[in-house]
């Protein structure tokens, strides 16, 4: 069924030139599809990839957590495929996963992209996408997220998880506009089951599809961006009348800013999450309304060392009607939340060592998360990592604090080839 769709709606942008792709910039698309699609001198396609191992403990435990939070052997292979009309990118990973005992494949990637006219890409299948200006803080990125990945200590680009979308940009001399359709509403990988048994797993409701769009041009060195999204919120923050958790109706519209400051990179961001299902705010069973705000600011401090920070602010509308409406008032969130990041990259040997501490705290929330990192590239195969999550706060309510017990440590090898 959803193939079928996927095909009616492709048919469709290639009739009416309506939508579609990746370009960043308020200019004319490429004119050829880049240098990456190449095929080996005999006539097969090029791959590349890596083998990596990976392993990481807790160093806390506590009930219902086991020592290790992270253990693995993954091998990565992708390749692209450009036979003119169009092109084919695939990226897939096998990994035996020794926390849950199982081994896993997935294709991160298998996507086709074509041109069905000249201001016009599209790209239809399994992707990553990602935007907005947030470093690891995200407004108008309704994209999934696996969260999972992220606080076990694997790389960071796993914290971005694929979707089966149609995505298409279409390039205008006044502006440019993406449109990303998913048919299946594909929520984020929450913190359930092993390694961090936090929340129940819940299956998305049935039927329904995510839209999300946005609208982008860059005048000078500002680039400017309007945000809209229809689907559902990404983790399953309702809770029916039996007590089991569920994904209720969400419609966000942002817009967001990035220019150029001193000698550094300024950006701005804004979001409006409308609960669909709650519009005065007073069922406690499905979330309130939210206005969250962001701002940021990036430059190098001294030669090899580049720092950014960025304040958030998160306000729950109709908060009063919430609490007079709950059966718990004390377990329900404040008006009001806000965090405060800071990231800090050193690069020495050439860029073969990099340093890095990216720290978020929380001061509503009285709680924090560190995340230090040393990578180093001992040549153009063999790269090594270790870091820490560490977590805390002074409740068990929060974000952060509830997570206390999941602090650990981890250690990576990873083979190029």
């Amino acid at each position: 069924m959803r193939a079928r769709v996927l095909a009616t709606f492709a048919a469709l942008l290639l009739a009416t030139g309506d939508a579609a792709a990746n370009d960043e910039r308020n200019e004319d698309p490429p004119d050829d599809w880049g240098d990456d699609w190449e095929e080996a001198e005999s006539g097969g396609l090029v791959w590349t990839g890596f083998v990596e191992g990976a392993a990481g403990w807790r160093w806390s435990g506590g009930e219902n957590r086991e020592a290790m939070s992270l253990g693995e052997l993954r091998a990565r292979a992708e390749t692209q495929w450009d036979p003119g009309p169009f092109r084919l990118d695939f990226k897939g990973d096998l990994g035996w996963d020794a926390v849950v005992d199982e081994l896993d494949a997935k294709a991160r990637e298998l996507a086709v992209s074509f041109r069905p006219a000249a201001p016009l890409d599209v790209k239809l299948g399994r992707q990553v996408l990602t935007w907005g200006t947030g470093d690891l803080l995200f407004l108008n990125d309704l994209f999934p997220k696996d969260f999972i990945s992220f606080f076990a200590g694997r790389d960071e680009e796993y914290l971005k998880a694929p979707s089966d979308t149609l995505r298409a940009t279409v390039f205008t001399p006044a502006v440019n506009v993406d449109v990303a359709w998913t048919p299946d509403f594909t929520p984020d990988q929450y913190l359930y089951g092993e390694p961090f048994p936090l929340f129940e797993r819940r299956a998305p409701e049935p039927g329904g599809g995510e839209l999300a769009l946005r609208v982008f041009r860059t005048i000078g060195s500002t680039e400017y961006a309007a945000y809209g999204y229809r689907g559902r919120w990404k983790q399953p923050a309702g809770l029916r009348v039996d007590g089991t958790p569920w994904f209720p109706r969400l419609d966000v519209w942002g817009a967001s800013v990035r220019t150029g400051l001193q000698r550094g990179i300024f950006n701005a961001e804004f979001a409006w999450y409308d609960s669909r299902q709650d519009d005065d705010g007073s069922d406690p069973t499905v979330p309130n309304s939210q206005l969250r705000f962001l701002i940021g600011y990036e430059q190098e401090l001294v030669r090899n060392l580049t720092g950014g920070a960025q304040l958030y602010a998160e306000h729950v509308r109709d908060h009063g009607d919430l609490i007079a409406s709950s059966p718990a008032p004390e377990r329900e969130p404040d008006a009001w939340r806000t965090v405060a990041t800071l990231r800090l990259t050193h690069r020495a040997l050439r860029d073969r060592l990099v340093s890095s501490l990216f720290a978020f705290v929380s001061p509503t929330d009285e709680d924090f998360y560190l995340r230090p990192s040393v990578t180093w590239r001992r040549d153009d195969h063999w790269s090594f990592s270790s870091g820490l999550n560490a977590l805390g706060g002074s409740s068990d309510r929060t974000l952060f604090g509830q997570l206390e017990d999941d602090s650990n440590a981890w250690l990576r090898a990873r083979f190029n080839y």
